[in-house]
């Protein structure tokens, strides 16, 4: 990780090295936090945020499903991330709003915990590799499942609930795979370890539902929005392990991901191992809005 200069944390502009918390703040020992990935382009009309408003709004609601009241409203939020942005001097950047719960409980029970706040920005790249956008990655199906349902709440964005996420993404590194796919409780495709999935096949767009222990992205539903515009049917839907075998295409999607091809699962090819035409005209379409600026969804928010 590149550092950069500041950190807001608390409603203050901190130095990087001095945003600390004590070794027995609760988030440390039991996973008690909520936070939210958010990206920043250099556009040809100046630095913008992608999706600024929805993030935040998600980070609310998933410290709501924890029961974690946010000591800050979300205009407070997105101010404080556009700031943090300046002091740092970034054109283009990833962005980590964090909410955890600090001192005063060490037990299950958190509520005499007290709630804290941070946002970190930082310059990311790619997040699969270089050149993924293109060639696509080479992914497994994970010998982990996504939890089931009222197990943990996968609508909310939440730290504890990435244990799992870190088991499926260090076994498919272990095999030397880019990425896990998971599958539900019930054996069908979930998602993987920080991606939603979409196969294509007989130009038909499928991608798990909601209720498959999935997080639902803002990138899905971008890609969703678009696919539908370009006239593409797009069905929410179960997905049995073996579809993914026979797709035409695949490819995963994500604030960090974006619209990434995959070329193989567990070693079967996907269509000519390389991007296919139905991922390649929705990213072009997807990336051109965060490369020239032209919005016509009111995705960006330009600082």
């Amino acid at each position: 990780m590149i550092k950069s200069s500041k950190i807001w944390m608390n409603g203050e502009l901190i130095d990087w090295n001095d945003a600390k918390i004590h070794i027995m703040s609760h988030v440390v020992h039991y996973g008690s936090s909520t936070f939210e990935g958010i990206r920043c382009y250099e556009t040809a009309k100046g630095s913008a945020i992608l999706f600024l408003d929805e993030h935040i709004k998600r980070l609310r609601d998933s410290s709501k499903i924890y029961r974690i009241e946010i000591p800050y409203s979300e205009t407070e939020l997105k101010e404080a991330s556009i700031a943090t942005i300046k002091a740092n001097g970034h054109k283009a950047c990833y962005i980590r709003p964090l909410v955890y719960r600090s001192q005063g409980a060490l037990g299950v029970n958190p509520h005499l915990a007290a709630i804290e706040v941070a946002i970190a920005t930082w310059e990311w790249g790619t997040y699969l590799g270089e050149d993924v956008l293109e060639t696509g990655v080479d992914v497994r199906v994970s010998s982990w499942n996504r939890m089931a349902p009222n197990t943990l709440p996968s609508l909310a964005k939440a730290g504890g609930n990435y244990l799992n996420s870190q088991l499926i993404k260090m076994e498919a590194l272990a095999d030397n795979y880019a990425e896990g796919l998971a599958l539900d409780v019930n054996g069908y495709v979930s998602e993987g370890s920080g991606e939603n999935i979409f196969i294509v096949r007989d130009g038909v767009i499928y991608t798990p539902m909601s209720g498959q222990s999935i997080l639902p992205g803002f990138t899905r539903a971008a890609v969703m929005h678009i696919a539908k515009e370009l006239g593409y049917e797009v069905r929410e839907t179960l997905i049995p392990r073996e579809a993914l075998y026979l797709a035409d295409e695949i490819f995963l999607t994500g604030t960090a991901a974006e619209i990434t091809p995959v070329r193989s699962v567990d070693k079967y090819p996907i269509g000519n191992e390389k991007r296919g035409p139905v991922t390649e005209a929705l990213q072009h379409h997807y990336l051109s809005i965060v490369q020239t600026g032209e919005d016509p969804y009111s995705w960006l928010t330009f600082i």
